[in-house]
């Protein structure tokens, strides 16, 4: 198997300019994380809040956490400390205790709405219909500490292309139209779609941020 800093420079050759790559480390070790660290990767994603937590602190301090996972209200305050972006914002009720939290921490903290558009019922988020309901009631202004910075999304989890691009554009429409109706909604510029299998449609769609996994670190430890 190529080395985890090889596979890493691969990836961004495929990368077009203005492309984020979160590096996902959940489930693989401290050594991984500091392997594609050592070849320049300074993004990386974890899905779980004692994960997140344990390799924040011993692990080098310039690196900036993502929180991709489904983050339960208790779990919060760790997260919030630890992570630089919450991508997983996949409830009002989730938005404001991660505000709350935000404040009482003293930091502005960045997150994305996670949209539901897969088949598959098991995965969270907005439905398309909460989101603009959501951007229509301009709940944004009442956030204190929290900045929306844009969508997160997956595709259902398919072999057929067709599907995951519909998909993908349904979120990239779906950006636009909050877009359309909250154009004083300031630095509302990511669109986080893709990972290991299908992050090359995901860009073709417009994103902007990919999140893979698997292509880099090799199969969960």
């Amino acid at each position: 198997m190529e080395p985890i800093g090889t596979r890493l420079e691969k990836i961004r050759a495929t990368l077009p300019q203005g492309v984020s790559l979160v590096a996902v480390s959940k489930f693989h070790p401290a050594e991984a994380v500091l392997e594609a660290y050592a070849a320049g990767q300074r993004l990386f994603g974890e899905s779980r809040a004692q994960e997140l937590t344990a390799k924040a602190a011993t692990l080098p301090a310039d690196i900036r956490w993502h929180f991709i996972g489904h983050l339960q209200t208790n779990k919060v305050k760790p997260v919030v400390a630890a992570a630089s972006l919450i991508e997983s914002i996949d409830s009002e009720r989730l938005l404001m205790a991660v505000d709350r939290e935000a404040e009482r921490q003293g930091k502005r903290m960045d997150v994305l709405l996670q949209v539901h558009v897969a088949r598959e019922e098991t995965k969270f988020g907005f439905s398309p219909e909460e989101l603009l309901d959501l951007i229509r009631r301009r709940v944004f202004e009442n956030l204190k500490a929290v900045h929306i910075c844009g969508l997160m999304a997956m595709a259902s989890n398919t072999d057929d292309t067709d599907r995951v691009r519909d998909d993908f554009m349904k979120v990239a429409a779906l950006r636009d139209e909050v877009m359309r109706i909250a154009p004083d909604l300031r630095g509302f510029d990511i669109l986080s779609m893709g990972m290991s299998h299908d992050y090359m449609t995901a860009i073709e769609c417009g994103s902007n941020m990919v999140r893979v996994g698997t292509a880099i670190f090799g199969e969960r430890v």
